[in-house]
């Protein structure tokens, strides 16, 4: 069997890939709105806060677990099991992962340049590593 060479990305690589998301959910956020005004009658605003809510809460963790967020596959990384790399997360711990992220914001990329695998906080807190596309 051959051993697999893993390759990290740099933090610029990362904040690429999260740029791109951010520009994917407020692209889904503004069809969500368009769709729901095409629907009809004025719809009450709980219904699209809880929309966007859903929307922020589940994009980067079911994209994560099934497969890769538009910002990682454009930049060509993902995110995999610490333990595996080969491997994807699951679903709850990629929403661990984005709790964490989403909750200690840019302080969570500090631990990036203090280890060999350039693993974040919400990273190392949801067992998880982000890889270049093996």
């Amino acid at each position: 069997m051959q051993e697999t060479t893993v390759s990290y990305p740099v933090l610029l690589k990362r904040v690429q890939s999260a740029f791109i998301d951010l520009l994917v959910i407020v692209s889904m956020m503004f069809l969500a709105s368009l769709l729901l005004e095409r629907l009809g009658e004025e719809t009450p605003d709980e219904i699209n806060i809880i929309l966007f809510i859903v929307i922020w809460a589940l994009y980067e963790p079911v994209c994560t677990a099934f497969g890769c967020t538009a910002g990682n596959l454009l930049t060509g990384i993902r995110v995999r099991s610490h333990m595996d790399v080969h491997r994807r997360i699951p679903f709850w711990k990629a929403f661990v992962r984005y709790l964490l992220k989403v909750n200690l914001g840019w302080l969570s990329f500090v631990t990036i340049h203090f280890n060999s695998q350039r693993r974040a906080i919400h990273d190392l807190g949801a067992g998880s590593v982000m890889i270049e596309k093996l």
